[in-house]
């Protein structure tokens, strides 16, 4: 049962990925199109019901007021639900903890202090002083839109993904896994660029954690 309700629900978000998008009057970069290729809504319902896995990586934020590079230990998703494991000698940042739903966010410092927050980007950029699009990053770390606002879906030549424009940020995808079982190409590495702040993110694994 629990699998067919997550299917119907990766099922209408995806109907209305197109729906969402608003038409930007830009010029579109040289070699990108707007145009999803044939497979992209069976790819896009896919990817969303691919949400409980695990990554490892590393994090890399340049902003005008701090920048810094962290390890990821892990990044657990369980549904809605995330475990970020962040360590880092930035800001004496040491071992830091992130666990959240949507709206919701449980930050636990190397001292063991721990802060919670209806704002999850507000308590994240108190606390470190990086601004991070948390919620929105559970999505695009994926290769997808986030559910909430309007997007812009950028693809070359051969029909991959390269480019989503939401929420103001422009996330960019410079790199794939290969593909694992059912589950699409996964990124390697996205660059998410807003104004004068950039956040990168390198995965060095992927794991399935239905499996």
């Amino acid at each position: 049962m629990g699998q067919l309700v997550r299917a119907w629900v990766a099922t209408f978000m995806i109907a209305g990925l197109s729906a969402c998008t608003t038409i930007q009057l830009e010029p579109l970069p040289e070699g990108m199109t707007d145009q999803p290729p044939a497979d992209w809504q069976a790819r896009a319902a896919r990817l969303s019901q691919f949400d409980h896995w695990q990554l490892s990586g590393k994090l890399a934020v340049r902003q005008p007021s701090d920048s810094g590079t962290a390890i990821i230990n892990h990044w657990i998703q369980e549904g809605e639900a995330y475990d970020l494991a962040l360590s880092s000698s930035f800001l004496g940042m040491g071992s830091t903890i992130l666990k959240g739903v949507p709206g919701f966010i449980e930050l636990t410092l190397p001292n063991g202090e721990t802060y919670s927050s209806g704002d999850p980007d507000a308590l994240m950029q108190a606390a470190t002083g990086w601004q991070l699009p948390l919620e929105s990053m559970t999505w695009w770390i994926r290769g997808l839109p986030a559910p909430d606002g309007d997007f812009r879906l950028l693809f070359d030549d051969r029909g991959e993904l390269t480019m989503i424009r939401q929420a103001g940020w422009e996330i960019r995808y410079d790199r794939w896994h290969a593909l694992q079982d059912s589950i699409p190409a996964l990124p390697a590495r996205i660059t998410a660029l807003k104004e004068d702040k950039r956040v990168r993110v390198v995965v060095s694994s992927w794991q399935d954690l239905t499996q």
